[in-house]
């Protein structure tokens, strides 16, 4: 039976982290339905714009920088090597290491799937000021306490 009133959210109704997690449960929900034509997750997403930015990082750089384990890592990449949009290739430097780069058919689709997301932001953060926009990212920042390292 419904109640006619809302639900008591309790001890949850203060906690930032339970705002986040409903926050990340609209973004990847939202996501999800924009880039559901091209089979592509907010991790495979995230994927392929660091391979783009970042031709030739090994596989390992990649990882840390998603914070994925390696076997997290072998099926992501098997899955986007298995759909023709990265490629891995031996480092000409480190036998052992594997370089990461997209194919034409993955800048392809990256440049469509960009496109996409953008869309996406802009339904979700739109009404945002760019201040406000600029400040939010500055405190997602701060809580996840590591910024991206620009040294891949």
């Amino acid at each position: 039976m419904r109640s006619k009133h809302p639900l008591s959210l309790g001890f949850l109704e203060g906690l930032i982290g339970f705002r986040l997690r409903l926050a990340q449960i609209s973004l990847f929900e939202d996501f999800e339905r924009a880039l559901r034509p091209f089979d592509i997750t907010p991790t495979r997403f995230g994927a392929l714009v660091l391979i783009e930015a970042n031709s030739g990082l090994s596989q390992m750089q990649l990882a840390k920088t998603i914070r994925l384990d390696r076997s997290t890592l072998v099926a992501l990449l098997d899955h986007l090597e298995g759909k023709g949009l990265v490629k891995r290739r031996p480092s000409p430097t480190d036998k052992r290491t594997n370089e990461l780069v997209l194919t034409d058919e993955g800048r392809k689709l990256l440049a469509k799937a960009k496109r996409r997301v953008q869309e996406h932001e802009k339904r979700l953060f739109g009404k945002l000021s760019a201040s406000d926009r600029a400040e939010l990212k500055r405190l997602l920042e701060a809580v996840s306490a590591k910024k991206y390292n620009n040294t891949l």
